[in-house]
Protein backbone atom coordinates (compact mmCIF):
# COMPACT_ATOMS: atom_id res chain seq x y z
CA UNK A 1 0.00 0.00 0.00
CA UNK A 2 0.95 3.24 -1.25
CA UNK A 3 0.58 5.90 1.47
CA UNK A 4 0.68 10.49 0.50
CA UNK A 5 2.50 11.21 3.59
CA UNK A 6 0.27 14.49 3.03
CA UNK A 7 -2.56 12.60 4.10
CA UNK A 8 -0.55 11.78 8.04
CA UNK A 9 -0.83 13.78 10.88
CA UNK A 10 2.57 12.00 12.37
CA UNK A 11 4.94 9.46 11.55
CA UNK A 12 7.17 6.67 13.57
CA UNK A 13 10.40 6.56 12.90
CA UNK A 14 11.47 3.10 14.37
CA UNK A 15 14.35 1.19 14.68
CA UNK A 16 15.24 -2.46 16.03
CA UNK A 17 17.19 -3.18 19.15
CA UNK A 18 19.25 -5.89 20.01
CA UNK A 19 16.21 -7.49 21.70
CA UNK A 20 13.74 -6.43 19.20
CA UNK A 21 12.31 -4.45 20.66
CA UNK A 22 11.33 -1.19 17.98
CA UNK A 23 12.89 2.41 19.25
CA UNK A 24 11.25 5.03 18.01
CA UNK A 25 10.22 8.62 17.78
CA UNK A 26 6.62 10.22 16.60
CA UNK A 27 7.57 12.99 14.59
CA UNK A 28 5.36 15.62 12.93
CA UNK A 29 4.08 14.34 8.95
CA UNK A 30 5.52 17.75 7.51
CA UNK A 31 9.03 16.18 8.42
CA UNK A 32 9.10 13.49 5.99
CA UNK A 33 11.30 14.48 3.49
CA UNK A 34 13.88 15.29 6.24
CA UNK A 35 13.25 11.88 7.45
CA UNK A 36 13.64 10.75 4.11
CA UNK A 37 17.36 12.32 3.28
CA UNK A 38 18.14 10.66 6.63
CA UNK A 39 18.24 13.69 8.62
CA UNK A 40 16.68 11.87 12.04
CA UNK A 41 18.95 10.97 14.95
CA UNK A 42 18.77 8.66 17.50
CA UNK A 43 21.84 7.99 20.48
CA UNK A 44 23.69 5.12 19.15
CA UNK A 45 23.19 3.42 22.67
CA UNK A 46 19.48 3.36 22.12
CA UNK A 47 20.23 0.29 20.14
CA UNK A 48 21.42 -1.32 23.26
CA UNK A 49 19.50 -0.53 25.95
CA UNK A 50 18.29 -3.47 28.41
CA UNK A 51 14.52 -5.35 28.29
CA UNK A 52 13.28 -2.58 30.57
CA UNK A 53 14.56 -0.05 28.30
CA UNK A 54 17.63 1.20 30.61
CA UNK A 55 20.76 2.32 29.70
CA UNK A 56 23.71 -0.35 29.82
CA UNK A 57 24.92 0.76 32.90
CA UNK A 58 29.02 -0.17 31.86
CA UNK A 59 28.73 0.76 28.22
CA UNK A 60 31.15 2.62 25.90
CA UNK A 61 28.18 3.93 24.13
CA UNK A 62 26.96 5.95 26.62
CA UNK A 63 29.95 8.57 28.81
CA UNK A 64 32.53 6.99 27.73
CA UNK A 65 31.65 8.32 23.99
CA UNK A 66 29.01 11.52 25.36
CA UNK A 67 26.42 9.39 24.09
CA UNK A 68 26.87 10.32 20.60
CA UNK A 69 23.64 10.60 18.12
CA UNK A 70 23.88 8.53 15.03
CA UNK A 71 21.47 9.04 11.69
CA UNK A 72 18.43 7.07 11.30
CA UNK A 73 18.23 6.18 7.64
CA UNK A 74 14.75 4.39 5.83
CA UNK A 75 15.04 0.89 5.23
CA UNK A 76 13.55 -0.16 1.81
CA UNK A 77 10.10 -0.52 2.85
CA UNK A 78 9.71 2.89 3.21
CA UNK A 79 6.05 4.34 4.41
CA UNK A 80 4.09 1.66 6.44
CA UNK A 81 0.26 1.60 7.50
CA UNK A 82 -0.28 1.11 11.60
CA UNK A 83 -3.34 -0.61 11.04
CA UNK A 84 -3.52 -0.83 15.22
CA UNK A 85 -3.74 3.31 14.85
CA UNK A 86 -5.76 4.15 12.12
CA UNK A 87 -4.67 6.01 8.77
CA UNK A 88 -3.64 9.41 10.30
CA UNK A 89 -0.49 7.88 11.29
CA UNK A 90 2.55 5.84 9.88
CA UNK A 91 5.79 4.36 10.37
CA UNK A 92 9.01 4.38 9.09
CA UNK A 93 11.16 1.26 9.15
CA UNK A 94 15.07 2.81 9.81
CA UNK A 95 18.50 1.44 10.38
CA UNK A 96 21.50 3.29 12.19
CA UNK A 97 24.51 4.56 10.73
CA UNK A 98 27.27 6.74 12.17
CA UNK A 99 27.28 10.94 11.49
CA UNK A 100 30.11 9.72 8.76
CA UNK A 101 27.99 7.72 7.14
CA UNK A 102 28.89 4.29 8.60
CA UNK A 103 26.83 1.57 9.23
CA UNK A 104 26.42 1.07 13.07
CA UNK A 105 28.07 -2.07 13.86
CA UNK A 106 25.83 -2.52 16.61
CA UNK A 107 22.53 -2.72 14.85
CA UNK A 108 20.93 -5.46 13.85
CA UNK A 109 19.94 -5.61 10.87
CA UNK A 110 23.60 -4.24 9.69
CA UNK A 111 24.44 -7.39 10.75
CA UNK A 112 22.58 -9.21 8.17
CA UNK A 113 22.95 -6.96 5.36
CA UNK A 114 26.82 -7.92 6.21
CA UNK A 115 25.52 -11.53 5.63
CA UNK A 116 23.37 -10.91 3.01
CA UNK A 117 26.20 -9.27 0.94
CA UNK A 118 28.78 -12.39 1.74
CA UNK A 119 26.26 -15.04 -0.14
CA UNK A 120 26.30 -12.41 -2.76
CA UNK A 121 29.68 -12.14 -3.34
CA UNK A 122 29.57 -16.12 -3.74
CA UNK A 123 26.67 -15.46 -6.41
CA UNK A 124 24.09 -17.14 -4.25
CA UNK A 125 20.78 -15.81 -2.49
CA UNK A 126 19.27 -17.01 0.79
CA UNK A 127 15.96 -18.19 0.10
CA UNK A 128 13.87 -18.08 3.82
CA UNK A 129 10.98 -18.46 5.68
CA UNK A 130 9.41 -17.91 9.07
CA UNK A 131 7.36 -19.74 11.30
CA UNK A 132 6.08 -18.09 14.24
CA UNK A 133 4.18 -19.50 17.67
CA UNK A 134 2.73 -17.23 19.85
CA UNK A 135 -0.03 -17.34 22.58
CA UNK A 136 -3.39 -14.98 22.71
CA UNK A 137 -3.35 -14.32 26.52
CA UNK A 138 -6.34 -12.63 29.14
CA UNK A 139 -3.89 -10.77 31.63
CA UNK A 140 -6.19 -8.66 33.27
CA UNK A 141 -5.87 -11.22 36.08
CA UNK A 142 -3.02 -11.23 38.45
CA UNK A 143 -1.76 -14.62 36.83
CA UNK A 144 -2.09 -15.31 33.15
CA UNK A 145 -5.29 -17.33 31.79
CA UNK A 146 -6.32 -18.47 28.22
CA UNK A 147 -8.34 -16.17 26.50
CA UNK A 148 -12.08 -15.86 26.36
CA UNK A 149 -13.82 -16.83 22.86
CA UNK A 150 -15.71 -14.29 21.23
CA UNK A 151 -18.16 -16.96 20.06
CA UNK A 152 -18.86 -19.17 23.32
CA UNK A 153 -17.60 -16.74 26.30
CA UNK A 154 -15.78 -19.75 27.47
CA UNK A 155 -11.71 -19.64 27.82
CA UNK A 156 -9.89 -21.45 25.51
CA UNK A 157 -8.85 -24.11 28.28
CA UNK A 158 -6.43 -27.29 26.86
CA UNK A 159 -4.70 -28.55 23.80
CA UNK A 160 -6.46 -27.41 20.94
CA UNK A 161 -3.89 -29.07 17.96
CA UNK A 162 -4.89 -27.57 14.47
CA UNK A 163 -8.53 -26.87 15.99
CA UNK A 164 -10.91 -25.87 13.24
CA UNK A 165 -13.10 -24.58 16.34
CA UNK A 166 -10.56 -22.38 17.86
CA UNK A 167 -9.83 -20.57 14.12
CA UNK A 168 -13.35 -20.19 13.97
CA UNK A 169 -13.48 -18.39 17.62
CA UNK A 170 -10.89 -16.05 17.18
CA UNK A 171 -11.72 -15.53 13.62
CA UNK A 172 -12.64 -11.47 13.88
CA UNK A 173 -9.04 -11.31 15.09
CA UNK A 174 -7.60 -13.06 12.53
CA UNK A 175 -9.20 -11.38 9.69
CA UNK A 176 -7.72 -8.32 11.06
CA UNK A 177 -4.53 -9.95 11.49
CA UNK A 178 -4.56 -10.92 7.88
CA UNK A 179 -5.91 -7.51 6.59
CA UNK A 180 -3.15 -5.74 8.19
CA UNK A 181 -0.44 -8.19 6.96
CA UNK A 182 -1.59 -7.16 3.62
CA UNK A 183 -1.60 -3.08 4.08
CA UNK A 184 1.71 -3.78 5.43
CA UNK A 185 3.41 -5.60 2.75
CA UNK A 186 3.87 -8.82 4.57
CA UNK A 187 3.20 -12.20 2.83
CA UNK A 188 1.44 -14.54 5.43
CA UNK A 189 0.52 -18.35 4.85
CA UNK A 190 -1.18 -20.74 7.15
CA UNK A 191 -2.36 -19.98 10.30
CA UNK A 192 -3.02 -22.90 12.47
CA UNK A 193 -4.20 -23.39 16.30
CA UNK A 194 -1.51 -24.91 18.06
CA UNK A 195 -1.08 -27.26 21.27
CA UNK A 196 -1.16 -24.58 24.27
CA UNK A 197 -4.24 -22.96 25.05
CA UNK A 198 -5.01 -19.89 22.79
CA UNK A 199 -1.51 -20.74 20.90
CA UNK A 200 -1.00 -20.44 17.20
CA UNK A 201 0.76 -20.34 14.87
CA UNK A 202 1.54 -18.53 11.74
CA UNK A 203 3.78 -18.96 8.74
CA UNK A 204 5.73 -16.22 6.24
CA UNK A 205 5.71 -16.44 2.97
CA UNK A 206 9.12 -17.77 1.76
CA UNK A 207 11.45 -14.94 -0.02
CA UNK A 208 14.56 -14.67 -1.76
CA UNK A 209 15.58 -11.65 0.27
CA UNK A 210 16.37 -12.63 4.03
CA UNK A 211 16.32 -8.88 5.25
CA UNK A 212 12.67 -8.42 3.94
CA UNK A 213 11.88 -11.56 5.77
CA UNK A 214 13.39 -10.79 8.49
CA UNK A 215 11.76 -7.28 8.45
CA UNK A 216 8.36 -8.91 7.75
CA UNK A 217 9.36 -10.82 10.60
CA UNK A 218 9.90 -8.04 13.04
CA UNK A 219 6.74 -6.07 11.61
CA UNK A 220 4.76 -9.44 12.67
CA UNK A 221 5.34 -9.29 16.01
CA UNK A 222 4.35 -6.26 16.22
CA UNK A 223 1.12 -5.91 14.31
CA UNK A 224 -0.32 -9.46 16.17
CA UNK A 225 1.10 -7.59 19.79
CA UNK A 226 -1.08 -4.42 18.55
CA UNK A 227 -3.90 -6.29 17.47
CA UNK A 228 -4.44 -8.16 20.07
CA UNK A 229 -5.01 -5.80 22.34
CA UNK A 230 -7.66 -3.89 19.68
CA UNK A 231 -9.59 -7.18 20.36
CA UNK A 232 -9.31 -7.00 23.99
CA UNK A 233 -6.18 -9.39 24.66
CA UNK A 234 -2.23 -9.88 25.06
CA UNK A 235 -0.48 -11.32 22.13
CA UNK A 236 2.67 -12.89 23.47
CA UNK A 237 5.48 -14.60 21.34
CA UNK A 238 7.69 -15.36 24.98
CA UNK A 239 9.08 -18.81 24.94
CA UNK A 240 7.00 -20.43 28.08
CA UNK A 241 4.12 -18.17 29.24
CA UNK A 242 2.57 -21.36 30.69
CA UNK A 243 4.69 -23.83 32.93
CA UNK A 244 2.22 -26.73 32.01
CA UNK A 245 1.91 -26.04 28.55
CA UNK A 246 3.35 -25.75 25.02
CA UNK A 247 6.34 -23.09 24.43
CA UNK A 248 6.90 -20.83 21.52
CA UNK A 249 9.21 -21.33 18.88
CA UNK A 250 10.35 -19.03 15.59
CA UNK A 251 11.29 -21.59 13.20
CA UNK A 252 13.50 -20.48 10.17
CA UNK A 253 13.83 -22.32 6.76
CA UNK A 254 16.37 -21.85 4.57
CA UNK A 255 17.54 -22.53 1.23
CA UNK A 256 20.32 -21.45 -0.84
CA UNK A 257 19.55 -20.57 -4.95
CA UNK A 258 22.32 -19.34 -7.61
CA UNK A 259 22.37 -16.92 -9.88
CA UNK A 260 20.14 -18.89 -12.46
CA UNK A 261 17.60 -19.39 -9.79
CA UNK A 262 18.34 -22.85 -8.91
CA UNK A 263 18.49 -24.23 -5.62
CA UNK A 264 21.53 -25.82 -4.79
CA UNK A 265 20.46 -28.20 -2.27
CA UNK A 266 18.90 -29.53 -4.57
CA UNK A 267 21.02 -32.83 -6.02
CA UNK A 268 17.91 -34.41 -7.79
CA UNK A 269 16.93 -36.91 -4.78
CA UNK A 270 15.76 -36.85 -1.21
CA UNK A 271 19.15 -36.53 0.41
CA UNK A 272 19.93 -33.59 -1.21
CA UNK A 273 23.63 -31.66 -2.14
CA UNK A 274 26.94 -31.91 -1.02
CA UNK A 275 26.15 -28.07 -0.19
CA UNK A 276 22.93 -28.27 2.34
CA UNK A 277 25.12 -30.73 4.42
CA UNK A 278 27.80 -28.71 4.68
CA UNK A 279 25.71 -25.73 5.60
CA UNK A 280 23.81 -28.31 7.93
CA UNK A 281 27.58 -29.08 9.09
CA UNK A 282 28.37 -25.08 9.79
CA UNK A 283 25.02 -24.93 11.52
CA UNK A 284 25.66 -27.58 13.83
CA UNK A 285 29.27 -26.70 14.60
CA UNK A 286 27.73 -22.83 15.74
CA UNK A 287 24.52 -24.02 17.37
CA UNK A 288 26.11 -24.20 20.91
CA UNK A 289 27.67 -21.08 20.95
CA UNK A 290 25.00 -19.04 19.41
CA UNK A 291 22.13 -20.52 21.87
CA UNK A 292 22.03 -17.05 23.44
CA UNK A 293 20.46 -15.59 20.08
CA UNK A 294 17.95 -18.25 20.01
CA UNK A 295 17.53 -18.09 23.77
CA UNK A 296 17.86 -14.49 24.68
CA UNK A 297 16.13 -14.22 27.45
CA UNK A 298 15.61 -15.61 31.20
CA UNK A 299 11.87 -17.19 30.16
CA UNK A 300 13.78 -19.17 27.28
CA UNK A 301 15.28 -21.99 28.99
CA UNK A 302 11.60 -22.75 30.77
CA UNK A 303 10.77 -24.10 26.75
CA UNK A 304 14.37 -25.98 26.21
CA UNK A 305 13.40 -29.41 28.14
CA UNK A 306 13.23 -32.77 27.23
CA UNK A 307 10.56 -33.97 25.51
CA UNK A 308 8.48 -30.60 25.04
CA UNK A 309 8.99 -30.21 21.23
CA UNK A 310 11.74 -27.67 21.40
CA UNK A 311 14.95 -29.64 20.48
CA UNK A 312 18.21 -29.52 22.79
CA UNK A 313 20.14 -31.94 21.28
CA UNK A 314 22.86 -30.51 18.57
CA UNK A 315 21.83 -33.04 15.62
CA UNK A 316 20.18 -33.36 12.07
CA UNK A 317 17.83 -35.62 10.65
CA UNK A 318 15.71 -36.14 7.17
CA UNK A 319 11.58 -35.34 8.49
CA UNK A 320 12.28 -35.21 12.34
CA UNK A 321 10.98 -32.72 14.33
CA UNK A 322 12.99 -33.73 17.82
CA UNK A 323 16.10 -32.78 16.00
CA UNK A 324 17.64 -29.25 16.39
CA UNK A 325 17.86 -29.18 11.90
CA UNK A 326 15.36 -31.27 10.11
CA UNK A 327 15.41 -31.24 6.46
CA UNK A 328 12.14 -31.66 5.34
CA UNK A 329 10.52 -34.08 2.54
CA UNK A 330 9.10 -32.84 -0.84
CA UNK A 331 10.04 -31.85 -3.91
CA UNK A 332 13.75 -31.71 -4.70
CA UNK A 333 13.86 -28.26 -5.88
CA UNK A 334 12.48 -27.09 -2.71
CA UNK A 335 14.71 -28.82 -0.72
CA UNK A 336 16.15 -26.59 2.25
CA UNK A 337 16.68 -26.99 5.84
CA UNK A 338 14.56 -26.15 9.17
CA UNK A 339 16.07 -24.50 12.29
CA UNK A 340 14.08 -25.39 15.36
CA UNK A 341 15.61 -24.40 18.38
CA UNK A 342 15.24 -20.64 18.63
CA UNK A 343 12.14 -19.88 20.49
CA UNK A 344 9.21 -16.87 19.86
CA UNK A 345 11.00 -14.34 21.71
CA UNK A 346 14.04 -13.90 19.51
CA UNK A 347 15.51 -10.89 17.56
CA UNK A 348 14.24 -11.78 13.79
CA UNK A 349 17.68 -10.40 12.48
CA UNK A 350 19.72 -11.73 14.58
CA UNK A 351 18.54 -15.36 13.95
CA UNK A 352 18.59 -15.17 10.61
CA UNK A 353 22.36 -13.70 10.78
CA UNK A 354 23.38 -16.44 13.04
CA UNK A 355 21.55 -19.26 10.74
CA UNK A 356 22.77 -18.46 7.86
CA UNK A 357 26.12 -17.12 8.85
CA UNK A 358 26.75 -20.59 10.13
CA UNK A 359 25.85 -21.84 6.61
CA UNK A 360 28.44 -19.79 5.14
CA UNK A 361 30.98 -21.00 7.46
CA UNK A 362 30.35 -24.58 6.96
CA UNK A 363 29.96 -24.18 2.97
CA UNK A 364 33.44 -21.65 3.61
CA UNK A 365 34.67 -24.87 5.49
CA UNK A 366 33.32 -28.21 3.86
CA UNK A 367 31.75 -29.29 7.33
CA UNK A 368 31.40 -32.51 7.49
CA UNK A 369 28.18 -32.93 10.07
CA UNK A 370 27.85 -35.96 11.73
CA UNK A 371 25.22 -38.52 10.46
CA UNK A 372 21.84 -37.85 10.65
CA UNK A 373 19.97 -39.26 13.08
CA UNK A 374 16.80 -41.60 13.34
CA UNK A 375 14.12 -41.82 16.17
CA UNK A 376 13.74 -39.49 19.30
CA UNK A 377 16.34 -37.42 19.65
CA UNK A 378 15.47 -36.63 23.11
CA UNK A 379 16.59 -40.71 23.90
CA UNK A 380 20.31 -40.00 22.35
CA UNK A 381 23.26 -39.28 23.35
CA UNK A 382 23.63 -36.25 21.45
CA UNK A 383 26.17 -33.00 22.52
CA UNK A 384 23.46 -30.71 23.88
CA UNK A 385 23.10 -27.05 23.75
CA UNK A 386 23.90 -24.93 26.80
CA UNK A 387 21.74 -25.50 29.59
CA UNK A 388 21.83 -21.66 31.54
CA UNK A 389 21.29 -18.62 30.16
CA UNK A 390 25.03 -17.71 31.73
CA UNK A 391 26.48 -20.64 30.34
CA UNK A 392 24.98 -19.30 26.44
CA UNK A 393 26.40 -15.97 27.33
CA UNK A 394 30.10 -17.13 27.85
CA UNK A 395 29.91 -19.30 24.81
CA UNK A 396 28.80 -16.66 23.34
CA UNK A 397 31.29 -14.34 24.15
CA UNK A 398 34.32 -16.63 23.78
CA UNK A 399 33.30 -18.19 20.20
CA UNK A 400 35.18 -18.36 17.16
CA UNK A 401 31.95 -18.89 15.21
CA UNK A 402 30.39 -15.55 16.51
CA UNK A 403 33.29 -13.45 15.70
CA UNK A 404 33.41 -14.58 12.06
CA UNK A 405 29.44 -14.21 12.19
CA UNK A 406 29.24 -10.80 13.88
CA UNK A 407 31.34 -7.43 14.28
CA UNK A 408 32.98 -7.49 17.44
CA UNK A 409 30.89 -4.22 18.61
CA UNK A 410 27.55 -5.75 18.31
CA UNK A 411 29.25 -9.14 20.13
CA UNK A 412 30.33 -6.53 23.17
CA UNK A 413 27.34 -4.76 23.64
CA UNK A 414 24.97 -8.22 22.88
CA UNK A 415 27.15 -9.38 26.17
CA UNK A 416 26.51 -6.67 28.09
CA UNK A 417 23.04 -6.36 27.48
CA UNK A 418 22.35 -9.89 28.26
CA UNK A 419 24.30 -9.66 31.80
CA UNK A 420 22.70 -6.55 32.82
CA UNK A 421 19.41 -8.54 32.39
CA UNK A 422 20.11 -11.17 34.09
CA UNK A 423 21.15 -9.32 36.76
CA UNK A 424 17.97 -7.65 36.58
CA UNK A 425 15.45 -10.44 36.44
CA UNK A 426 17.31 -12.18 39.50
CA UNK A 427 15.12 -11.04 42.63
CA UNK A 428 11.26 -11.34 40.27
CA UNK A 429 8.97 -13.66 40.88
CA UNK A 430 7.86 -16.29 38.71
CA UNK A 431 4.58 -13.85 37.40
CA UNK A 432 6.84 -10.47 37.54
CA UNK A 433 8.94 -12.45 35.26
CA UNK A 434 6.16 -13.32 32.80
CA UNK A 435 4.55 -9.64 33.05
CA UNK A 436 8.20 -8.17 32.13
CA UNK A 437 8.18 -10.31 29.09
CA UNK A 438 4.85 -10.36 28.23
CA UNK A 439 4.78 -7.87 25.24
CA UNK A 440 8.92 -6.89 25.06
CA UNK A 441 9.78 -9.63 23.01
Amino acid sequence: MSLDPRLLNNIRVAVADLNGHARAKRVPAVQYEALMRGEAKMPLSALNLDIWGNDIADSPLVFETGDADGFLRPTERGLLPMPWIGPDAAMLPMWMYHADGRPFEGDPRHALARIKARYEALGLRAVTATELEFYLIDDTDERFLPPISPVSGRRAMGAATLSMRMLDEFNAFFDALYAGCEAMGIEPDTATSEAGPGQFEINLHHGDDPLKMADDTWLFKILVRRLARAHGMAASFMAKPYAAASGSGLHLHASLVDESGRNVFDNGGPEGSAVLRHAIGGVLAAMPDSTLIFAPHANSYARLVPHAHAPTGVAWAYENRTASVRVPVGAPKARRLEHRTAGGDVNPYLLMSAVLGAMLIGIEDQIIPPAPITGDAYAQNLPQIPGTWAEAVDSFAQSPHIGRMFDPVLIDNMVRTKRQEMAGVAALSDQQLLDLYLESV
